[in-house]
């Protein structure tokens, strides 16, 4: 297991909602051996003009998993991770429904982490694929 200690989804949900990703509906829905995942509606809040899933959404989702992986592999009481770089292909449209991001490591190091982040549609369809790098700094005194 990569994480720093146990964790549930439930405590992850329980986090505070003053940020971007609680704003968009974004819940965690599993925690693996080497993965984390969590789910956003795709609905009005979401949406571009043309009615599908905004790009800058797929990101958050993306950046909002592999930040909170990085802090669940780190010591919070030493240090933070913040971001340093993200990329996203989108792949399809997604119109309704949720899409779902399953972020594993490519690299866990000292100073960085490598996050992959691939998002699903309901059917099972990759709609976006995206890479994070974290940062990871002492927590300020």
């Amino acid at each position: 297991m990569i994480w720093y200690r146990e964790y549930n989804v439930q405590e992850l949900n329980g986090r505070p909602t003053n940020h971007l990703g609680a704003l968009l509906g974004i819940e965690f829905t599993d925690i693996g051996e080497d993965f984390l995942s969590a789910r956003m509606p795709v609905n009005e809040r979401t949406h571009q003009p043309y009615g599908i899933l905004h790009g800058g959404a797929s990101v958050v989702l993306a950046e909002t998993l592999g930040s909170v992986a990085s802090s669940m592999v780190i010591d919070w009481d030493k240090y933070i991770g913040v971001g340093l770089e993200i990329n996203a292909n989108h792949l399809r449209p997604v119109k309704s429904g949720y899409v779902t991001g399953i972020c594993k490591p490519l690299h866990i190091g000292g100073k960085t982490h490598v996050w992959d982040i691939k998002i699903y549609n309901d059917k099972g369809r990759m709609s976006c694929v995206s890479r994070l790098t974290v940062a990871i700094i002492p927590r300020p005194q």
